[in-house]
């Protein structure tokens, strides 16, 4: 799993809201389906691209399987979004400083 893959996942509307839906609780293809106007083979390609960047899993066996939502991948993006955060911070920090400094010449 990529933060690449992952932002890539969520950046179709479909899949985004996919995601949204498991978040309530996991849920089987045809149900998680009914609200799209496409076919159950669509879905199931939103579905492998969601599997392939790690945001959700279903187990194998027979049909139907449940569709679950990894938090994991939304650990990788809290820490990936925070560091970033963090530099962001700790430039306006030093903005702030230089201005402070230069007002007060």
């Amino acid at each position: 799993m990529t933060m690449s893959q992952v932002f890539a996942a969520l950046a179709d509307p479909t899949r985004l809201d996919m995601v949204i839906r498991l978040s309530d609780g996991d849920s089987t293809v045809s149900r998680l389906a009914e609200p799209y106007r496409m076919s159950l083979q669509a879905v199931y390609k939103h579905l492998r691209v969601l599997e392939e960047s790690g945001l959700v899993t279903r187990p194998p066996g027979p049909q139907p399987r449940a569709v679950h939502l990894e938090t994991e991948a939304f650990d990788l993006m809290q820490a990936w979004i925070e560091r970033y955060r963090r530099r962001a911070e700790e430039r306006y920090t030093r903005l702030d400083e230089l201005l402070k400094r230069e007002n007060e010449k």
